[in-house]
């Protein structure tokens, strides 16, 4: 028994009852793409693949510290996002994101050394 329950319902609502949460398959695989791709090669994948490279280290270890990381981030990035939408509006956080992306880009063709 989870303990959550939804509105009309009682509070004996187990896994197989749905408790008023749907899922948008196609926003999930939006995201799960958007945000697979940009991780690979990241400094997280690399910091990850630094851990699980030596021997000493058991890669379940590793695994599970990875995971639970992004997860944590990820949920503050939820939590952030929902806040922001309290004051911005969709379309104003995307120009922002987008600009920033923008300027982090010709930051880096500038400074570089060649």
């Amino acid at each position: 028994m989870l303990g959550l329950t939804s509105p009309g319902r009682s509070a004996a609502a187990t896994f197989d009852e749905p408790v008023g949460v749907s899922m948008d398959l196609r926003l999930f695989a939006t995201v799960f793409s958007t945000i697979f791709v940009a991780e690979l090669g990241d400094k997280t994948q690399l910091a990850t693949v630094l851990y699980a490279s030596d021997s000493a280290h058991p890669k379940l270890t590793v695994f599970a510290a990875s995971a639970a990381a992004l997860v944590v981030a990820s949920a503050l990035g939820v939590v952030g996002g929902s806040m922001i939408a309290e004051w911005a509006s969709p379309k104003l956080v995307r120009w922002v994101a987008g600009f920033g992306f923008i300027a982090v880009g010709v930051w880096v063709l500038v400074s570089g050394d060649g």
